[in-house]
């Protein structure tokens, strides 16, 4: 009896969402990313008033009935802000890890398969972007760019290029060696072939477990240098930028600066239970557990 390709694909899938819903922690961390998703996506709807609209009259106030979060300092509504902050944080972070996940594993698959002076000449200047601190690093680059979105998003970018670079990179030295790569390659097929389709499929899914688990920490770098200034400018509401414009008012009005804090470590534990729990579920062996 032949097993139909389709129904094998289907069956491993429904063995990967069966192992994933087990994890309850991996589906609390999926639903708090799922809420923020919606809320950037729907911001425009979600939001109960205008942003950037001001009210001096309401200048700090408390939550109450009309501000369900509070107002800030210049009397704009909080819960808006928060919810379009959103927006401005997952574009920034997704943007940045989908940029380093093309290039890392690019440059790590070409140097794990190529090998000799191009896989030292990759993995040299991956080590060069490493020995500078992260943040220190994303600093340098956006202070010689200048401050603002994009340029926020490449200096994110570069700093996770040399991690997806090795993980591609070990991959790829691991699985080139075995019979399916040398049948191919006796069979005529070309590099950037082998490469697409019988090298990247096979350590995809790790790709995706980093990918989610440095969502959160682009979240973060993305916090950090919005509070320096150096990150995504006003007036687009940012939640590092709401901490920084209350942190003036800690002890007078403490829910403009603690309330986006909330909202970032919500953000950073939802994507890293997220990660832990695709990484279970895409490892074969945890259905054994």
């Amino acid at each position: 009896m032949t097993v139909d390709a389709t129904t094998t694909t289907r069956s491993t899938r429904n063995d990967v969402w069966r192992r994933f819903r087990r994890n309850h922690l991996g589906v609390v961390g999926a639903l708090i990313v799922m809420v923020l998703v919606i809320a950037a996506i729907f911001a425009p709807l979600l939001a109960p008033k205008d942003p950037a609209e001001q009210d001096l009259r309401a200048r700090r106030t408390a939550p109450n009935a009309e501000y369900v979060l509070g107002a800030d300092e210049f009397g704009r509504d909080i819960l808006s802000r928060l919810i379009y902050g959103a927006r401005a944080s997952l574009t920034v972070a997704v943007s940045s890890v989908a940029i380093g996940l093309l290039l890392g594993s690019l440059l790590g698959s070409l140097a794990g398969y190529v090998g000799g002076w191009l896989d030292g000449l990759i993995m040299r200047l991956m080590d060069l972007f490493l020995a500078f601190p992260y943040l220190l690093l994303a600093i340098i680059i956006v202070s010689a760019l200048g401050a603002g979105t994009f340029n926020t998003i490449l200096a994110i970018a570069v700093w996770t290029i040399p991690a997806f670079a090795r993980v591609a990179r070990s991959a790829v030295l691991q699985i080139k060696e075995r019979d399916f790569v040398t049948a191919a390659l006796s069979l005529g097929a070309k590099e950037a072939r082998i490469m697409g389709v019988h090298l990247l499929p096979n350590f995809a899914a790790t790709l995706v477990v980093y990918a989610s688990l440095y969502l959160a920490y682009a979240i973060l770098m993305e916090s950090a240098l919005s509070f320096l200034g150096l990150g995504v400018q006003p007036p687009t509401a940012s939640w590092a930028g709401m901490i920084a414009s209350g942190r003036n008012y800690v002890t007078s009005a403490p829910h403009i600066a603690t309330i986006p804090g909330i909202a970032i470590a919500l953000a950073v534990l939802g994507f890293n239970l997220l990660g832990d729990g695709l990484r279970d579920a895409l490892d074969p062996r945890s259905g054994k557990r």
